[in-house]
């Protein structure tokens, strides 16, 4: 509002000192941890970023060096610096991966592991099944070669009743026998011996015992067909009140007739494959016959006289 002379400029001009022009004032943020760890996945270095760039453009920076400002970024950024010359960030996504690669690693090695003893076991059992199924068939062919047996004939050749006393000291009749049974064992297999044995071979007069005998023990082979002798003896048998109608001609009296019945079993034993797979037969027989007394010596044909179960 007041004007003002030129002496008046001139002397303010004069008595002022000159004043400097106003300097630009700078702020710099320091790079937080997440854009340190961004930089550091991203493969940027802190040279890199733009942080950087921007002191790189503007090499005033020494003008303000002292300050606080510049104390708190210059430490911040030797510390990120120093951080990534360890390789801090760059080890932990290794080491991450390394873990995860190392699981993946044993899953697999106990999947192959839980697949081979898979297949061991399928296998196992799959070989037992076939070797079953195998030795079934086999069994089962086996039942289709049972021996055949055939009692031909049995032979008295002694007879002989006579009084006399138990081993109690009862008098009674005592009755002596000695027979031959003649047998014929076939054995039809083609792929596959027997070993056969028998029970004992007993002569009952009703149910009384009077003779018994024992059949060797033999091995027939493939197809082969044999005749088997057994011989039945008894010796001062007692026969108490049964043997009232017995007679003899050596005692004066008529030829004597007399009901016989013989009983046996026969076994056979058939490896058909080793001692794994083996087959058995069994065969009863019972056979009647009649010992005349007047034809001692003489064989009596039993090929219609037996049954066999």
């Amino acid at each position: 509002m007041h004007r003002q002379s030129d002496s008046d400029l001139t002397s303010l001009a004069a008595s002022s000192p000159p004043r400097s022009p106003r300097r630009p004032v700078y702020y710099v943020m320091s790079p937080s941890n997440l854009d340190n760890e961004k930089l550091s996945i991203f493969g940027l270095s802190p040279a890199g970023s733009p942080v950087h760039q921007h002191y790189n453009q503007h090499p005033t920076h020494h003008r303000y060096a002292s300050s606080p400002i510049h104390h708190s970024r210059e430490s911040s950024t030797t510390r990120f610096s120093a951080s990534l010359r360890n390789g801090y960030w760059r080890k932990v996504p290794q080491e991450i991966h390394g873990g995860d690669q190392e699981d993946v690693e044993k899953e697999e090695e106990e999947e192959e592991r839980w697949g081979f003893r898979f297949y061991v076991v399928m296998f196992v059992v799959g070989f037992f099944l076939l070797f079953s199924l195998f030795s079934i068939i086999l069994w089962g062919a086996s039942k289709a070669y049972e021996p055949k047996i055939t009692i031909k004939s049995l032979v008295f050749e002694r007879y002989n009743i006579q009084a006399g006393m138990d081993f109690t000291g009862v008098p009674t009749k005592m009755i002596s026998i000695n027979s031959t049974v003649k047998m014929r064992f076939k054995n039809p297999a083609t792929f596959f011996g027997v070993h056969v044995s028998s029970t004992p071979l007993q002569l009952y007069y009703y149910d009384l015992l009077i003779a018994s005998g024992h059949m060797k023990e033999f091995y027939a082979s493939r197809k082969n067909e044999r005749l088997v002798t057994t011989v039945m003896l008894g010796k001062e048998v007692p026969v108490y009140g049964g043997g009232a109608t017995l007679t003899s001609h050596n005692n004066g009296e008529p030829s004597a007739v007399v009901p016989f019945k013989l009983t046996f079993v026969v076994r056979a034993s058939a490896n058909v494959l080793g001692q794994l797979v083996r087959s058995k037969f069994y065969r009863a027989v019972r056979c009647s016959v009649y010992l005349h007394e007047s034809r001692l010596g003489r064989p009596v044909d039993l090929r219609r006289a037996c049954e066999y179960d």
